[in-house]
């Protein structure tokens, strides 16, 4: 009876750090995610790069578990908000920059598109509370 007892606790003890993290690690409060470039408003013609700002925080590789840094993901066109309690998607939409990047070459098709940075934890979660961009809206010619 005590061996399973002990092998339950020790099954509940493993998945604790998964849940830690399904409850967003926490992130300072004057954390500042934001756009360097494009800026809201911007015109672009054809395929442009896009560089993400930070303060009060740093940026890391996705799976580090460093204390106030995270990784970057940039959302294209999504509207609907992030669950906080998931891992953020990824797909055309949502895309990761888990190597740590601060910039990246996007190509998006003309048109209207809207553009959110998104910071998430070492297993892609956004922190509590969301380190979050403003959302801007950008052109492509």
């Amino acid at each position: 009876m005590k061996i399973t007892r002990l092998i339950a606790l020790s099954i509940v003890l493993s998945f604790l750090p998964f849940a830690a993290c399904a409850q967003g690690k926490p992130a300072p409060k004057d954390a500042l995610l934001y756009f360097v470039w494009p800026q809201d408003g911007a015109t672009i013609k054809g395929g442009f790069w896009c560089r993400f700002g930070l303060r009060n925080m740093g940026v890391t590789h996705a799976g580090d578990n460093f204390q106030n840094s995270g990784h970057h993901h940039l959302l294209v066109d999504v509207n609907e908000p992030l669950e906080p309690n998931e891992p953020i998607p990824q797909d055309k939409s949502h895309l990761h920059f888990g190597a740590g990047q601060t910039e990246a070459r996007i190509e998006l098709p003309p048109g209207k598109h809207t553009l959110q940075l998104v910071l998430g934890d070492a297993a892609h979660y956004p922190f509590n509370p969301p380190v979050v961009s403003d959302k801007i809206t950008i052109r492509i010619k």
